[in-house]
């Protein structure tokens, strides 16, 4: 009888199988986020952060750890400099469990993905200008249909459909929402569909 594979296997798996979709018109700039999951007695996790007031953009809104680009730098690179500079989680601590798609965000940019496993326990150190609180929200969250509400916002021009998912006193939407309810919707599709 064989085991079951762990998340960060089926992760890895998932990834290694993807064709990410690509960008490669369309936007100003370029950034890159982190996926961070990890594993707390059993559950899986994603590790969210929330933006403080003084950001330029996306202010107060919940977002993955990551950033826009420097010039020259690998994209990868730059999520786990970001997750750095904003979480205080050092790159040797997390297992980039490989890419995922690219997304065009509302400010313009091509925004890249990686998922990284992150080993429990862990400590942030939160960049106080930049991020206000860290959230670890379990995956069960996004599967929740009770939670989560779709409307419907004028972009660029045409209707697009914003997901928002309710956890605790906050709301996670947008492209945050949009980028996890696709990458569970894969990895419950594409592996085990009871994850």
């Amino acid at each position: 009888m064989t085991s079951e594979p762990s998340l960060r296997e089926r992760v890895r798996a998932l990834l290694a199988a993807l064709e990410p979709r690509t960008l490669s018109s369309g936007f100003s700039s370029e950034a890159a986020v982190l996926i961070p999951i990890f594993e707390r007695a059993g559950e899986p996790y994603f590790l969210l952060t929330r933006r403080t007031e003084e950001v330029p953009t996306h202010k107060g809104q919940i977002a993955f750890p990551g950033g826009r680009r420097h010039e020259g730098e690998e994209l990868e690179t730059t999520a786990l400099r970001e997750t750095f500079e904003e979480v205080g989680i050092a790159a040797s601590s997390i297992e980039v469990l490989g890419r995922y798609h690219d997304y065009l965000s509302s400010t313009g940019y091509r925004v890249v993905s990686f998922a990284g496993y992150v080993e429990d326990p862990f400590t942030t150190i939160l960049q106080a200008r930049e991020v206000a609180e860290v959230l670890e929200v379990p995956f069960e969250v996004f599967l929740d249909p009770g939670r989560i509400r779709v409307d419907q916002k004028l972009w660029r021009g045409e209707w697009v459909a914003v997901p928002y998912v309710r956890f605790g006193a906050v709301e996670i939407w947008g492209l945050t929402a949009r980028i996890i309810l696709d990458f569970l919707a894969e990895l419950r599709g594409r592996t085990d569909p009871g994850a």
